[in-house]
């Protein structure tokens, strides 16, 4: 299997295992969520665990790939307000966890570029 045909099924493994990772472990990913937002933090941690399963079988089959990558883009620019408050609210931690915080913030860069280079390799397939 070459490496255009491992990085559709790579990027769905990581969307199924983040999905997965909002049911098994939801306070985490509760206190990311911004206070703005509407409803219980609970609700959104939901919300984006299934959003994240749908995508990874979305960008797993070939016929729904391109939409999905797409899709999975898009939800990668949408959650970056949740790492950047996730970041600030870990500015007093140790210092190890607040270099994780504030690196992951630079890394929504690649993994938005990555969905884009699956939907754009998937153009002209069936």
């Amino acid at each position: 299997m070459s490496r255009s045909e491992r990085s559709p099924l790579l990027l769905a493994g990581l969307l199924a295992a983040a999905g997965v990772a909002h049911f098994a472990a939801p306070r985490q990913f509760d206190a990311t969520v911004p206070r703005a937002l509407p409803g219980s933090p609970r609700a959104w941690t939901y919300g984006s665990g299934v959003a994240e399963l749908a995508l990874a079988a979305g960008v797993a089959l070939p016929r729904t790939r391109k939409a999905a990558a797409v899709a999975t883009a898009a939800f990668f620019v949408g959650v970056f307000p949740a790492n950047v408050k996730m970041a600030l609210d870990w500015r007093d931690r140790p210092t190890p966890h607040k270099a994780a915080a504030f690196g992951r913030l630079p890394l929504q860069v690649p993994l938005v570029l990555w969905a884009r280079s699956v939907a754009h390799s998937t153009e002209g397939r069936p």
